[in-house]
């Protein structure tokens, strides 16, 4: 399930990061692109070019020994002129540091962590202080990428709390278990699968924070499936519901493509929350983000998409 090697260098890294006052806020591709593309940004200068911009850089940048321990699994790519890449970055979040993929994500299983990532934190941080679980709960973080949901929930419940990370991407995995590993989290386990197939049980809090647009290349991190991305998030609210314990929560944040000022998802969803009956709340968090996804063909009927956030409570008997 997960590289053990893998998980074990991206602690090293991380590690000698934090001992050297590392930061970085990772932003969205378009801005790390624009701000990459500036005379003189090619060629690193400090540790937040190497870890953060992804950029090219001398080996002496670097000590000997993290050297040989990232290249020994793969996270140094060689260079002309001897120099070198980083294939991960380290981004920090609520004074933690996570790891997750460099700088373009274009492969099939990069682990993407970004300003979602973020406004995901915040919702989550409002919803547990609006709300605070009890001590036991389980928590749950559904696709969790490189696991800031997940972790995030669990530091903010404060009380004993057990917490599965899973995902269908055993990479993003080894990511998780690395940044629990780096932010000295308990009681965390790690599962394998596709949303909810092998998890066992009901929760607490259920948090998914899902692929939601309509990729092209059909990247896993990326791709949410249906006309415009939302299946993904469908699904999960539909399986979801089902996995909470009496008096849990679902805290979905999603994006939503706005045509001709309708909702998809909300009208996929709709008459099955209308039925279920529980209490929700469905508000827009942001509305207007990725908008150069617009360009894209399967955006052509789109006017804006907007980041949403839905909260569904499962009553108490």
């Amino acid at each position: 399930m997960h590289d053990r090697a893998l998980v074990q260098a991206l602690v090293v890294a991380g590690r000698w990061l934090r001992e050297h006052d590392y930061h970085f806020t990772a932003v969205t591709p378009a801005t790390h692109g624009r701000v990459n593309a500036r005379p003189g940004a090619q060629l690193a200068a400090r540790l937040r070019d190497v870890f953060g911009w992804s950029r090219s850089f001398e080996p002496s940048l670097l000590p000997d020994p993290l050297t040989a321990t990232l290249q020994a699994v793969g996270l140094l790519a060689p260079l002309e002129g001897g120099l070198l890449r980083s294939e991960i970055r380290f981004s920090s979040l609520e004074g933690m540091l996570f790891a997750h993929s460099a700088y373009p994500t274009t492969a099939e299983d990069a682990v993407f962590f970004g300003p979602d990532t973020h406004r995901f934190a915040t919702l989550i941080a409002q919803e547990l202080a609006r709300k605070p679980l009890a001590p036991g709960a389980r928590i749950l973080d559904v696709g969790c990428g490189a696991g800031a949901g997940g972790l995030l929930a669990s530091r903010h419940a404060r009380p004993p709390t057990s917490t599965v990370l899973a995902d269908i991407n055993t990479r993003a995995l080894s990511f998780a278990r690395a940044n629990a590993e780096l932010a000295g989290a308990s009681g965390v386990s790690f599962v394998q699968s596709d949303l909810f197939a092998s998890t066992a049980g009901t929760f607490d809090l259920i948090a998914a924070n899902p692929p939601y647009l309509n990729d092209r290349a059909g990247r896993t991190y990326r791709h949410g499936g249906g006309r415009w991305g939302e299946a993904l998030s469908v699904r999960i609210v539909h399986e979801g519901l089902g996995r909470l314990a009496p008096g849990g929560r679902l805290v979905l944040y999603t994006g939503v493509p706005m045509s001709a000022g309708a909702d998809p998802l909300w009208a996929a969803l709709h008459d099955e929350l209308t039925a279920c009956g529980w209490p929700c709340r469905y508000r827009e968090i942001d509305p207007d983000v990725f908008g150069e996804e617009l360009a894209e063909p399967a955006y052509a009927n789109v006017e804006r998409i907007a980041a949403m956030a839905l909260v569904v409570e499962r009553p108490l008997p």
